[in-house]
C-alpha cells in the first residue's frame, strides 16, 4: 500500500491505495474532502465528503476535482497540497 503525506496552507493531504481505489484524503481544522480514481488509473475522479462517503460529483480532470475538494474545505485550489504519488490521478 503506498502512502504519502503532504502538508500547506493548513491543509492536510494524505494519499494513499486500496485494493480497488487510489484516494487523495484532505483535512482541514475538522473538514475533509476526498477524490478517488479505481486502481487502474483509467475512471473518472469521484469527490466524497470524506474518503468513505457518497459520491458528490464525477470529474475527468484533476484539476476540476481539487476545485471542488477545495470548495468543501472553503479553500483556494492552489492552497491544495499534493503528494507527488498523487499528481498524475485523472484521465
Amino acid at each position: 500500500m503506498t502512502d504519502a503525506t503532504a502538508e500547506a496552507n493548513g491543509v492536510t493531504a494524505r494519499y494513499y491505495v486500496t485494493d480497488s481505489e487510489r484516494v487523495l484524503e484532505f483535512d482541514r481544522d475538522g473538514r475533509t474532502a476526498a477524490v478517488a480514481q479505481n486502481i487502474d488509473g483509467y475512471a473518472m475522479l469521484k469527490v466524497r465528503p470524506t474518503a468513505d462517503g457518497d459520491e458528490l460529483e464525477r470529474y475527468y480532470g484533476f484539476d476540476m476535482a481539487l476545485d471542488h475538494a477545495a470548495e468543501l474545505l472553503g479553500v483556494s485550489p492552489h492552497d491544495l497540497p499534493v503528494p507527488d504519488d498523487a499528481a498524475d490521478m485523472g484521465m
